[in-house]
């Protein structure tokens, strides 16, 4: 291996890990015995034209974040404290599920049964993808586990019914989730430039009552009225999609647009909820290492992530 010269591992003094942030490994669901599981998903349906673009982003993003195992007792200034804090929270990471790019039924039954079986054991999914797609079976898995509220952190809001007939695809994914009945509510941010969205997209997702908070609203008025529009004690699924940042931290993307969220009010907005309702699964998508710069996405996912992790393990105690 090609001597990298200095590194934050190597001043840490961390060792080669495969795991995010060195935490232990759960390869069998079945014996999952934690509060936080984080889980690696490369893929679910991809569309022809693309790919799989994204699915090797859930290794990179570890790879990226193996430097940092040997500072869980530091002090993180994201979280002001240690990271897992002093609850006893226990984190695993279960690896990743296996992909097959030319079999979408048989990889969207596999999340479903993972992610359920991770809510049955009593831990919250953390979900490293894989493109959007991921995120349709991922949201299926809650039903009959309660009421919820969908936060989407998107540059497009995903209402699309089809696309070359393909429903199940990561233009949808806000349109599926509006018609499961345990979504009760829907408010995507972040929303700019182009994307797949028709003008009749637009007004089917403010039809169904989606609160569209767009980028500039969010510059020009900060993230407290998102944090607003979130029910206290509410059950909320994070849909991260990394396109949702600028391009600026996060290049690592497909469909980069200029005038993204910042790093801080992406922060600012999941802090807000972890104070006032319980986050029930955070999910980042559309990682793709293959546009990224310097490693800078894979540490901005990487520290996101970390930071739902530590608001996790504080919610704990």
């Amino acid at each position: 291996m090609k001597d990298q010269g200095p590194t934050i591992g190597r001043m840490f003094g961390a060792e080669d890990v495969s795991t995010f942030m060195g935490w232990p490994a759960c390869s069998d669901l079945q014996q999952l015995n934690a509060d936080i599981a984080l889980l690696g998903v490369p893929g679910a349906t991809p569309y022809p034209s693309v790919g799989a673009y994204c699915a090797d982003a859930p290794d990179k993003i570890r790879t990226t974040m193996a430097g940092y195992a040997r500072t869980l007792a530091h002090y993180d200034f994201d979280l002001d404290g240690p990271l897992l804090g002093h609850g006893g929270a226990r984190a695993v990471d279960c690896g990743n599920l296996p992909f097959t790019e030319t079999n979408p039924p048989g990889n969207r039954a596999r999340i479903r049964d993972a992610v359920s079986t991770i809510l049955n054991r009593g831990a919250v999914p953390i979900i490293l993808g894989g493109d959007d797609s991921v995120q349709i079976p991922l949201f299926e898995a809650f039903e009959g586990h309660g009421r919820f509220t969908m936060v989407q952190i998107d540059a497009h809001i995903d209402w699309r019914d089809e696309v070359g007939g393909e429903r199940f695809g990561l233009s949808s994914t806000m349109r599926r989730a509006a018609e499961l009945g345990h979504v009760e509510r829907i408010i995507q941010v972040g929303q700019r430039a182009t994307g797949s969205a028709r003008p009749e997209d637009v007004a089917d997702a403010r039809a169904y009552g989606a609160t569209l908070v767009s980028a500039r609203a969010v510059h020009r008025q900060g993230m407290a009225p998102v944090i607003d529009l979130v029910p206290t004690a509410a059950n909320v699924l994070i849909a991260f999609d990394c396109d949702g940042l600028d391009p600026t931290v996060m290049p690592g993307v497909m469909g980069a647009s200029p005038g993204g969220l910042t790093y801080w009010q992406t922060l600012e907005l999941l802090h807000g909820i972890a104070a006032k309702a319980r986050i029930a699964n955070f999910n980042l998508v559309e990682f793709m290492p293959a546009r990224d710069v310097n490693g800078i996405g894979a540490l901005t996912a990487g520290r996101l992530i970390a930071n739902v992790i530590g608001l996790l393990a504080r919610s704990k105690r």
